[in-house]
């Protein structure tokens, strides 16, 4: 993704030359489209906030990222106040103002290294040898961990309820997914050359994985009597090798799945 699309989508970076010439950086390092974009827009709002503050984001100091912070940490829930949740209320989840901190921090390390700061205003969590408790010392945001969401019995066989009522595409996608543990971006970006049904496994591509590993991943047999059945209805979609998951839509007749 280019500065220019990110400058259109966030006008604000196009103000700030430093913050164009990091993205830069980053873009030229090969990062991913989805990483330059989030980082874009961590930074973007920061320098909103900046703006706002009438602060000058190279001479901002610490008290001036936390009022960032509490502007995160207060912002109005998007599922409205009267909305009753889980995690209902206002202010960001605790790891999406993680995310949010990430560029910024990323940002004035390259300052620092370009010789325009001589600290980092936001800091990051350290280990000190000899310190008590362990020696780690917190970050800016405390960081919470949560367990994860289990479904119960229930939950789970009326998810497969509804699944049993899609078409069979749709059905061996979930069935991969489970089966596979697949990210949403691996699963759509599967090709037909990466199933082996002689030996029911999957190879997930380096360039769609998160860490950039490449990995070879089992399938059970169950879904590969699924798979059997959609390869042979895909063919009537298209013979054409290549993306697995085809649409088949009037719109995108035998176009590959968008992540969306």
């Amino acid at each position: 993704m280019g500065t220019l699309v990110l400058e259109e989508k966030w006008p604000v970076l196009g103000r700030h030359e430093q913050a164009a010439g990091w993205l830069q950086v980053w873009s030229d390092l090969g990062r991913a489209p989805r990483t330059i974009d989030a980082y874009a827009r961590g930074l973007a709002e920061y320098l909103e906030m900046c703006q706002r503050q009438n602060v000058d984001p190279l001479t901002a100091n610490r008290a001036h990222i936390a009022v960032y912070v509490r502007e995160l940490t207060s912002r109005p829930s998007r599922r409205g106040a009267n909305v009753v949740s889980i995690d209902s209320g206002s202010g960001l989840a605790n790891a999406t103002i993680q995310q949010r901190l990430v560029p910024v921090r990323l940002f004035y390390d390259f300052l620092m290294e370009d010789g325009q700061r001589d600290s980092n205003p936001v800091g990051r969590g350290r280990y000190t040898p000899g310190r008590r408790r362990g020696g780690h010392e917190r970050g800016l945001v405390p960081r919470l961990t949560k367990l994860p969401w289990i479904p119960t019995e229930q939950q789970w066989m009326d998810v497969l309820a509804v699944a049993a009522e899609e078409p069979v595409r749709n059905r061996v996608m979930l069935a991969l997914a489970y089966d596979a543990a697949l990210r949403r971006e691996e699963l759509c970006s599967l090709r037909t050359d990466d199933v082996d049904p002689a030996h029911r496994t999957l190879r997930v591509r380096a360039e769609t994985t998160k860490n950039r590993l490449e990995r070879v991943v089992p399938y059970s047999a169950p879904t590969g009597v699924l798979l059997s059945g959609y390869l042979a209805h895909r063919a009537t979609v298209s013979r054409a090798r290549g993306p697995l998951f085809l649409s088949e839509s009037r719109r995108n007749h035998a176009q590959p799945l968008s992540l969306w």
